[in-house]
């Protein structure tokens, strides 16, 4: 079985877009500790909205982030800048197959409510992970425009690891990381091998090291 990644891209002319940012701003701008966007959105607004935008790293006071029933097939990196976070609700959120690897930076999450099934590489099933292109040689002006149908993001600007600029070099690899209560399929998107060779191991019961996934990665048996 082979499985790919969401090939949708953002409309940020439309009105949910406009929404969430201006949602994001109010939230930034009085300090709140929860943030709910989904629950201001019309279902139309709600719809349109497949990833979230970069600005949600200015939500760093918030400590909880409630993303029940969303349209959302990624999210941007920029997650790992909201430290405070200590609990992250995406559940049912059934187009979410996977999170960037900034998430990890959130070191105070303890609780998380994630659709476990729906992941790639979940403990109950063991689907398949998109297959990567595990190095990748470019300037830097050609990541900026990417197929999120092969890459599974529209850009990549800063390695997931050591937060430098992505320049000449990309390394895309999965990993499988608790976060909160849930082992999460991680997209890493590396500057460089040296940054790989630092990653920490996969949770207990998963892909043990860094892998490029598709269909010929051998998983454990499903539980």
């Amino acid at each position: 079985m082979t499985v790919s990644f969401h090939k949708d891209t953002q409309d940020q002319a439309a009105e949910g877009w406009q929404h969430v940012l201006a949602l994001i701003d109010e939230a930034a701008e009085d300090g709140r500790t929860e943030f709910a966007p989904f629950r201001g959105m019309s279902a139309a607004e709600r719809r349109q909205i497949i990833t979230l935008p970069s600005t949600i790293a200015k939500l760093t006071a918030v400590t909880r982030l409630v993303l029940y029933g969303t349209n959302l097939v990624r999210l941007p990196p920029e997650i790992g800048a909201m430290t405070s976070l200590e609990v992250f609700e995406p559940y049912t959120s059934h187009r979410l197959h996977w999170y960037p690897y900034e998430l990890t930076r959130c070191a105070r999450v303890i609780d998380s409510t994630v659709s476990t099934r729906v992941l790639y590489g979940n403990a109950k099933f063991r689907p398949p992970f998109p297959a990567l292109r595990p190095v990748t040689h470019a300037d830097q002006a050609d990541f900026a425009e990417l197929d999120p149908g092969v890459w599974g993001t529209t850009v990549v600007r800063t390695c997931s690891v050591c937060d430098r600029l992505i320049d000449r070099e990309l390394h895309q690899v999965w990993v499988s990381r608790r976060v909160g209560t849930d082992v999460l399929p991680l997209l890493v998107n590396a500057c460089s091998a040296n940054c790989v060779a630092t990653l920490p191991t996969s949770a207990q019961g998963y892909v043990p090291t860094p892998h490029t996934g598709g269909p010929n990665i051998v998983q454990p048996a499903g539980r």
